[in-house]
């Protein structure tokens, strides 16, 4: 199976991304998890009496989840690679701890994910905490989030890459 050459995750909602990437995380197989298994995935998932009055009325005004996925088939087809269409990016606490590391007036060179686990460890968080920049409690899920993005990229992906924009 062929990589896609686009970022085609940019294409994706998050419902439909925090979706595939689930999927990714519960496979238990050694074949590549692609758009069809995805969508089997769904499908199961759905009541049969939903998905039939929903492709005869049609009427939620937003697309589906099922309607986005049938679409990227459509362009990608089913074997396209699920991971593909998953976005990565960054929680917004940990988006906030990124932009800490890059704004810092020391770093001559823009941050990795790796040099952000080293702030983490340095304590970088429990001074965002104390300057009210994160709550206490955004705190706990900050250090596992990182390190699956490095277990993703590498520790030296750019971390600003993953920022979080909203």
């Amino acid at each position: 199976m062929i990589r896609n050459p686009i970022d085609v995750a940019n294409r994706v909602s998050p419902g439909l991304s925090a979706l595939i990437e689930s999927r990714l995380n519960e496979a238990d197989t050694d074949q590549p998890i692609t758009l069809a298994s995805v969508r089997a995935l769904l499908v199961g998932l759905l009541p049969p009496a939903f998905t039939e009055t929903e492709n005869l009325h049609h009427f939620d005004v937003n697309e589906s989840l099922l309607d986005e996925l049938d679409a990227l088939i459509e362009e990608f087809g089913e074997t396209a690679l699920a991971i593909d269409f998953v976005q990565d990016i960054a929680s917004e606490p940990l988006s906030r701890v990124i932009e800490a590391v890059m704004y810092d007036e020391n770093r001559r060179t823009p941050p990795t994910l790796g040099v952000v686990k080293e702030a983490i460890f340095s304590g970088l968080i429990a001074s965002l905490v104390g300057d009210g920049v994160l709550d206490e409690d955004e705190d706990d899920a900050l250090l596992a989030e990182i390190d699956t993005l490095i277990a993703r990229y590498g520790e030296e992906a750019l971390a600003e890459n993953f920022l979080r924009y909203e």
